[in-house]
């Protein structure tokens, strides 16, 4: 299913305007402001809109004001965001004044709108998103504020390559946009409670407010505070139909949280001056080589798993087609990778980057092994043997054999389900990116010697400072507060560092979060989608809850669960299934592309069925607004992706992510 910017909607803001002077003078500023030039940012830029509301503008973009709005240009020239502040008598009324402000002659009907809930002084929040057709390959959405007596509405209009490329720059936008004279709260200075049992129980229960509303059937919540594990336990079900619920030993996929302890090995190598974050990767990894001779020579190891070298998101080849795929073949996929942006200029997370990042530093250990089983047998003996991590394991059997909780994901209508599993082998031969199965307890360990700073708990060295601080440190920016090191997360957004990473694949949703000034760890481990809500919104609520916070994660959990739940009904309102019976017969029996593999299409009953090889799903039809014809997967967990009918004289289909397009011809 499509995902826009939503993950980046991190609108912030206050009170400002109000009553009827204020009103008059907002009218009189909005006129006065006359058409500019566009003027092109050589740096982040803090700005204001035509009212003064704060933001920052990125880099290598433009920004011009046209009467009410403040449009910002992407440099490719064919995406804009625009912050268009009016005056009006309510959310409908607001949204239509910035549209003909910004583009009057738009057309794109509405998809879906969700209230949000009130946030930083911003209240009548409210999100549009629009529907467009595919092969627009464009994403179109709103947000609403209100403060005092004003609207600010926001209008993202990105072409999706760029929406992909860009997303972090679009976060800094975001990140800052704050009504004039607010100040976000801040917890810098501030002593941390004790996490005592009152405290334990109030996020117990947040934990358990976040299944309700998600439908999320269980997780495992893990607390440390003071060197100490204050609580490991789970809440409601293993698995669906079950009784038994998940425990502070039970096995989940941690996904990406692996990344952080791959950077840990090759951390280990560092401190035992094996090798150096500077030194180029070729000189270790004989064989990894990108799809550009001069980049391939220009990674350095700390660069391997950064997301700063400008290379794309390219999950597609190992997602689809990853049946016959080795750690080696998979390397080799980086050969067709190209960057689309410069070194550090913008962030773009690479699984395949990071997967190369495990074996360089398996291949360093153990170069006469296969490398798989390298990295597998260093990440035993150098993290998870000296960590006393004794469940957490690369070995999807020994973990489903074992104390596991299973994958689930909403039906095409909304309703709990077992998730397909199948697609998650697919990190099997990428695993340094995102394969091992952990528990709390285990994952406790890991997040204890961080806050330690390399020392175990009997107070011997495990690592050096140096080496393990510098994973931490900034290599490239997420929006103002956030910064990305090598597989793990610094954000500052409330006035202290917060380190954590988080973990995605389907049916499982992690996170790892530890404040180093506190001495406070956290993890969370859910079996379900939309797991990734809980897992976002749990940072904030721990913050509340050490530092009597400002209450706002749980309003904003149960927002975004109405959000979610009514984009999926929007999505099914708009899908025939099954699908069209005189458009699957337009179909042909067999399409193949060459770097996703094959689709073999089959009926069973009314159904059309798309079979990958690997896996399989039912698909819907859809009518675009432009009159093309998708089919679209509603397996539960791999739902949306889509497959647009081609109009030329052979039959193709075709599959996109933000970057890249995949063209399958009848076959």
């Amino acid at each position: 299913m499509k995902k826009l910017i939503a993950g980046f909607l991190l609108v912030i803001s206050s009170v400002i305007l109000s009553g009827s002077v204020q009103s008059s003078l907002a009218q009189q500023a909005i006129k006065a402001v006359s058409a500019q030039a566009l003027e092109k940012l050589s740096v982040d830029t803090p700005k204001t809109t035509v009212l003064g509301n704060a933001f920052i503008a990125p880099k290598d973009w433009s920004i011009r004001v046209k009467g009410p709005a403040t449009i910002l240009e992407a440099p490719e020239e064919d995406s804009w965001v625009a912050l268009v502040d009016v005056q009006a008598k309510g959310p409908d009324e607001a949204l239509a004044a910035a549209w003909q402000a910004y583009k009057p002659d738009a057309k794109w009907p509405v998809k879906v709108s969700n209230d949000l809930s009130d946030r930083d002084g911003w209240s009548k929040r409210r999100a549009y998103e629009y529907q467009t057709s595919p092969n627009e390959k464009r994403g179109v959405a709103a947000i609403l504020l209100y403060s005092g007596s004003s609207w600010t509405v926001v209008i993202e209009d990105l072409a999706d390559a760029v929406a992909g490329k860009r997303g972090a720059q679009v976060a800094l936008i975001y990140s800052r946009l704050l009504s004039k004279g607010y100040s976000r709260e801040s917890f810098a200075g501030k002593k941390a409670n004790t996490l005592d049992r009152a405290r334990i129980a109030e996020l117990g229960r947040f934990v358990e407010q976040g299944q309700k509303v998600l439908g999320v059937p269980g997780v495992s919540l893990g607390l440390v505070q003071d060197g100490k594990v204050v609580f490991a336990d789970g809440f409601g079900v293993k698995e669906l139909g079950g009784t038994t619920k998940p425990d502070g030993d039970t096995l989940f996929m941690i996904a990406s949280n692996t990344k952080a302890m791959t950077t840990l090995l090759l951390a280990k190598l560092v401190d035992e001056h094996r090798i150096t974050w500077d030194m180029p990767v070729t000189k270790l990894l004989p064989s990894f080589k990108l799809g550009d001779a001069e980049t391939t020579r220009s990674v350095l190891v700390k660069h391997l798993i950064c997301a700063c070298t400008g290379m794309p998101r390219q999950d597609l080849e190992w997602i689809f087609n990853y049946g016959g795929m080795t750690p080696k073949s998979t390397l080799a996929l980086l050969g067709s990778m190209q960057s689309t942006s410069k070194f550090g200029e913008l962030f773009q997370y690479s699984n395949l980057m990071a997967a190369a990042a495990g074996y360089t530093a398996a291949y360093v250990i153990h170069p006469d092994l296969e490398l798989g089983a390298a990295y597998d047998s260093s990440m035993q003996s150098y993290v998870f043997d000296p960590l006393q991590m004794k469940e957490t394991t690369f070995d999807f059997k020994r973990a489903f054999s074992s104390n596991h909780a299973g994958s689930h994901s909403p039906s095409v209508d909304g309703k709990p389900a077992k998730a397909m599993t199948a697609i998650n082998d697919a990190v099997i031969p990428a695993r340094p990116a995102g394969g091992a199965w952990s528990s709390v307890r285990d994952m406790l360990k890991y997040v204890s010697m961080e806050l330690a700073d390399g020392k175990l708990p009997d107070g011997t060295t495990y690592i050096s400072k140096g080496p393990l601080l510098e994973r931490r440190a900034p290599q490239v920016s997420i929006g103002k507060d956030t910064t990305y090191g090598m597989g793990l997360m610094v954000d500052t957004t409330y006035g202290i560092p917060v380190v954590h990473h988080g973990g995605d694949l389907i049916g499982y949703h992690s996170d790892m979060i530890w404040l180093p000034e506190q001495n406070v760890g956290a993890v969370v481990l859910t079996n379900g989608d939309p797991g990734w809500i809980l897992r976002d919104r749990i940072r904030r609520e721990l913050l509340e809850v050490l530092f009597d916070g400002h209450p706002e994660a749980e309003a904003l959990l149960n927002s975004d669960a109405k959000s979610f739940y009514s984009s999926l009904q929007a999505e099914r309102k708009l899908m025939t299934i099954p699908a069209d019976a005189g458009e699957s017969a337009k179909l042909a029996k067999h399409y193949t592309n060459t770097s996703l593999g094959e689709i073999n299409v089959s009926t069973s009953g009314a159904a059309t069925i798309f079979d990958f090889g690997e896996w399989k799903s039912e698909v819907a039809s859809r009518k675009n607004p432009d009159g093309t014809i998708s089919f679209i997967t509603t397996v539960p967990g791999e739902m949306g992706f889509e497959f647009v009918v081609g109009s030329g004289a052979k039959r193709t289909l075709t599959m996109r992510d933000a970057q890249h397009e995949y063209v399958y011809e009848e076959h």
